[in-house]
């Protein structure tokens, strides 16, 4: 198979993928997935489970899109503040999506054990840092709601918060208990051996040319095969190519990039997140840290790679971690977020027995993880619907200029911080 343009390092460090093949003849389940990301290696996986025959439909390699190239923070919750998150779907929808996802880390955690996933797992919780006036004010409000809803979090004093990150950039953090780190790519494939393990068949390698309505069901194109099935399942989130272009109209694609360090010394990995916790912070354009169990820095932010989100990311991490007088990077890839309009997951069905499920915004997981769940059990008919809307979208308005508003603005903003650190 062809290798991979980008030098990451989780296809650096994961453990083998499962050995699969294309797709090849014809085909009949009752569900075929496209996409073999979190969603739909998790649907796959709970349906096999309950006895529904399964297939997934993988255009490129097992978690090749945003599920293998994520950050690798298992948190609770969406993005949205809890009371924004009350206030777009309403009360009784915002609790249910809360209280599921509330618990999101306990269940991608106890997947891990259960199926014995080898990706990296730590449990030490994450921190939300604060930088500025607005950021502290930020996390308050975060704070008060989350309390209030019962969540454990901690909200960490500016002393509190530079002796657990091990910089004195930071005002504030948010520590969230539940939460933790994995490595991503390996999760997933750990979650598509757990999958063929409980009997459902994955094929790599086979973009989809076309899906199609037939008697009773649909009926998933390829190259050299066709699946029919009575329902599928689009898992593609913001890697909708090939078949499945129309819902890329959906969701407004944005690109984050990522490096790794050469692994830090001894005395550098005592003063740097010396708990293990993985960070983001208040920042508009937001970037990410945190380190792998080989001691890498693994450093993130919004935008696509290139010499100045390097040079970007070289100068912030010498700011933040001023002891690291010299960053050695070793590995930079870039992965596609997709941000809805209303920043929430949902899953659409588009016509009868064809669903579509994506919008994460940076946070798929812990909510793709439960949400594939929730699939499998809406499907087998054990619960009546879903914690994620359920609403139609309409095409966003001006998606690609909205795409570049957001990656000129990110661009602008690291070239501009590079210029600043000069003066």
């Amino acid at each position: 198979m062809p290798e991979l343009s980008c030098d990451s390092l989780w296809r650096a460090s994961a453990p083998a993928a499962p050995l699969l093949s294309p797709l090849d003849g014809h085909l009949e389940v009752d569900v075929v997935i496209v996409g073999g990301g979190f969603t739909g290696l998790s649907a796959a996986l709970h349906m096999a489970k309950l006895g529904i025959s399964v297939a997934v439909i993988e255009a490129q390699e097992i978690g090749f899109g945003g599920s293998g190239r994520n950050v690798g923070l298992a948190n609770a919750g969406l993005w949205l503040e809890p009371d924004q998150l009350d206030k777009t779907i309403g009360l009784e929808a915002g609790k249910k999506l809360y209280d599921a996802l509330a618990l999101a880390p306990d269940y991608v955690y106890g997947l891990i054990k259960e199926y014995d996933i080898q990706c990296e797992a730590t449990r030490h919780g994450t921190l939300h840092a604060g930088v500025g006036k607005t950021g502290l004010a930020q996390l308050e409000r975060r704070y008060e709601q989350l309390s209030r809803r019962g969540a454990p979090v901690q909200l960490l004093d500016a002393s509190q918060a530079q002796s657990r990150i091990g910089s004195d950039k930071f005002n504030s953090a948010l520590f969230d208990p539940r939460a933790g780190t994995i490595q991503p790519l390996a999760y997933a494939r750990g979650l598509a051996e757990a999958a063929i393990k409980e009997g459902a068949k994955l094929f790599d390698y086979s973009p989809v040319d076309r899906i199609e309505p037939i008697e009773n069901g649909w009926a998933v194109t390829t190259q050299q095969g066709t699946v029919r099935a009575e329902k599928v399942i689009l898992a593609t989130n913001a890697y909708s190519e090939n078949g499945v272009k129309e819902q890329a109209r959906k969701f407004v694609p944005i690109f984050y990039s990522q490096l790794a360090s050469k692994p830090l010394t001894e005395a550098e990995l005592a003063s740097i997140l010396p708990n293990k916790e993985g960070v983001w912070d208040t920042c508009t354009v937001m970037s990410s840290f945190r380190l792998d169990q080989q001691g890498r820095l693994v450093f993130g932010g919004m935008g696509g790679e290139g010499e100045v989100l390097k040079n970007w990311a070289t100068q912030r991490v010498k700011e933040i971690f001023p002891i690291l007088n010299k960053v050695e990077w070793n590995y930079c890839w870039t992965g596609k977020i997709a941000y809805s309009e209303d920043h929430l997951p949902h899953c659409q069905q588009l016509q009868n027995g064809l669903f579509s499920v994506a919008g994460y915004s940076g946070r798929g997981i812990g909510p793709g993880t439960v949400v594939g769940a929730e699939l499998a059990q809406w499907f087998a008919g054990q619960i009546e619907d879903l914690s994620i809307p359920t609403t139609l979208l309409r095409n966003i308005p001006f998606r690609e200029l909205k795409r570049m508003f957001y990656e000129v603005g990110a661009h602008t903003y690291h070239l501009g911080q590079q210029t600043h650190a000069l003066d």
